[in-house]
């Protein structure tokens, strides 16, 4: 309990007392023993950091104590953040500094006053929403120099391009802003659900990848950049499939949807039937039919139809009909199955290639890479020759960290590298090798003469590229993961665990 230093005041002197504000020292404050807040009452990671760069704004609120110390009774949080951030400021480089406090003089002795000012404090401070906040935020950084806006930055905890995510961030409706909040999602983790956020269960998908990425701790993002990457290729799908949609539609062409269960189809593709004089039928000489229509393949492409061949006077070209079989079934699952999992591996390399990129532009390349860079010069395997031979440098200047890829070679931006970075341009090189070899699902396969799926059959090099980058990314505390089309892939290849005995 504090004990009076001075004569307190009472009646309406003390609805007048002025209150002296001065600096102090943080390491001589102390939480009042009436400060009303008696949980949650250490300083956020986010409090510190925004400490540490622009001290404490807010002036706190002290009683002076015989010992010579003051009693915070508002802002001890701020004041716990000023005497952490000067504990390390010398070794920071940052200034030591003092904080703004109203000495209350008026309120020694009075513990019953100073509690009900600190309650109201505290129950008075509400949090702006988290729309007010994003919008706060955009207007502020886009109205700073460069030099204002990485100290606002680094004091905020954010990323240099931390106004654009904000803007983009507002589009969430209030409801998915809260949840994503609450999920633990950052501000550009927002902006990226916003960018995705009409995709199918977009939103807890990444609250899933960001759960992942928690439970595997070290504060990488591997998963959560892999759900991005597949939900980018969902989106780009679906806005191709909108925009074909559009075309057709200003072209005044119907798109034929999926007939419900029991309901008769008449409809055929053009294809398949003639003209009345037994013509063959197709874009050119059926556009002023009226059953003028379209289906989307799976590219979703127009495949021209008639919406009713035997009203508007055509003939179905003869065929043996073929009944519907559980064979026909499997087949379009596993048609279905092969579409997902080709955009599942194009979408997979735009994480893995960045995570490469970091790797090569490091100060120091992991000693694994090193080696696995080392083996493959050394060995020579056909592959490495064949991708020297086409000669394409642009995926090379890429994970070279090259501004403008398709223009910049790659002993350009590799001139820029120190001497010590050798080891890294040449890994970059090998890299690019692999990344070339596996940017297709598809390929055919001298040995077996098919066409065979990566995800399905990678080789046993292109397995051990895929499983290094793996470790090399738990390494780097889980920067990158594999996706769930790559582990599929390599799942054979995995160095089999001995069992116990």
């Amino acid at each position: 309990m504090a004990t009076a230093v001075s004569t307190p005041i009472t009646g309406p002197e003390r609805e007048e007392a002025v209150e002296q504000i001065t600096q102090l020292d943080p390491a001589s404050l102390v939480r009042d023993e009436f400060n009303a807040r008696e949980n949650d009452t250490e300083p956020d990671d986010k409090l510190i950091a925004s400490v540490k760069e622009l001290g404490v704004e807010e002036a706190i609120s002290v009683r002076p104590r015989t010992d010579g110390t003051y009693g915070v009774f508002k802002g001890w949080r701020r004041a716990q953040a000023a005497q952490i951030a000067n504990a390390t400021a010398e070794q920071d480089g940052r200034p030591v500094r003092a904080v703004k406090a109203f000495i209350r003089e008026d309120l020694v002795g009075n513990d019953a006053w100073t509690r009900f000012l600190s309650l109201v404090e505290n129950d008075h401070r509400e949090g702006m929403s988290t729309r007010d906040t994003l919008r706060a935020q955009e207007l502020a950084l886009i109205g700073m120099d460069d030099v204002q806006r990485r100290k606002a930055t680094k004091a905020l905890g954010v990323g240099r391009n931390a106004a654009s995510h904000a803007k983009a961030a507002q589009k969430l409706d209030d409801a998915t802003l809260r949840r994503a909040t609450a999920g633990g999602m950052d501000l550009e983790q927002t902006a990226q659900l916003a960018e995705v956020e009409h995709v199918h269960r977009a939103e807890s998908r990444l609250l899933r990848a960001l759960e992942r990425d928690h439970e595997e701790g070290g504060g990488g993002r591997g998963h959560w950049d892999q759900e991005m990457a597949l939900l980018r290729a969902e989106q780009a799908d679906a806005d191709t499939e909108a925009k074909v949609r559009e075309e057709l539609k200003a072209a005044s062409i119907p798109v034929l949807g999926t007939p419900r269960y029991g309901e008769k189809d008449p409809s055929r593709p053009l294809s398949e039937l003639t003209s009345g004089l037994g013509n063959p039928l197709g874009e050119d000489n059926h556009t002023n039919c009226p059953g003028h229509s379209a289906r989307l393949d799976d590219e979703h492409q127009p495949v021209w139809h008639c919406s009713d061949p035997a009203q508007y006077g055509h003939k179905v070209r003869p065929q043996p009909k073929k009944p519907k079989t559980a064979q026909d079934e499997q087949k379009a699952e596993e048609r279905a199955r092969t579409v997902a999992c080709n955009r599942a591996w194009k979408a997979a390399a735009g994480p893995r290639q960045e995570f490469v990129k970091r790797l090569v532009r490091g100060k120091t390349l992991p000693d694994d890479a090193r080696l696995f860079a080392q083996k493959i010069l050394l060995d020579l395997p056909r592959f490495y020759g064949k991708w020297a031979d086409k000669q394409r440098p642009r995926t090379l200047s890429l994970l070279l960290g090259a501004k403008d890829p398709d223009k910049e070679l790659p002993s350009e931006t590799a001139a820029a590298f120190p001497k010590a970075r050798f080891a890294n341009v040449v890994f970059a090189q090998v890299a690019a090798a692999f990344e070339d070899s596996i940017h297709e699902p598809k390929y055919f396969d001298t040995g077996r003469m098919n066409h065979v799926y990566l995800w399905e059959k990678p080789t046993p090099l292109q397995a051990a590229y895929l499983l290094l980058l793996e470790a090399l990314g738990q390494d780097d505390n889980g920067s990158y993961a594999l996706s769930e089309v790559e582990e599929q892939a390599v799942a054979s290849h995995r160095p089999s665990t001995p069992t116990a005995a």
